[in-house]
């Protein structure tokens, strides 16, 4: 799976024991932007050197999920994005919306 848009934030590496993670904001390019936090892991934390804010890149991820059971006996699960690759976005030319070509034979109202 892929997620495409504009790095938003670039966070610093993490270092929690022998595991490491860096997490970043990619904000979607969509009719509806959304702002995805997604994380980088052990030896991928280094993939978003080469990236500065506001940059557009292509990550690929994976999508993870976790059960963790409270002290109260409840369930409750946790879901991160994890990138493994990333690479410069190509950018689409924006193409001007087709205007419907009319002529009075094709214009079936009475008026």
């Amino acid at each position: 799976m892929e997620l495409q848009g504009k790095i938003k934030t670039i966070g610093e590496t993490q270092t929690y024991g022998t595991f490491q993670k860096r997490e970043f904001i990619l904000t979607t390019a969509d009719q509806y932007p959304q702002d995805i936090q997604l994380e980088l892991h052990q030896d991928k934390v280094d993939l978003i050197n080469s990236y500065k804010v506001g940059d557009d890149i292509k990550v690929s991820i994976n999508i993870r999920g976790k059960e963790w059971i409270n002290p109260e006996g409840v369930a409750k699960y946790f879901n991160s994005i994890v990138g493994w690759r990333i690479e410069k976005a190509e950018e689409t030319p924006q193409q001007e919306p087709a205007q419907p070509i009319m002529n009075e034979q094709q214009d079936d109202l009475p008026f």
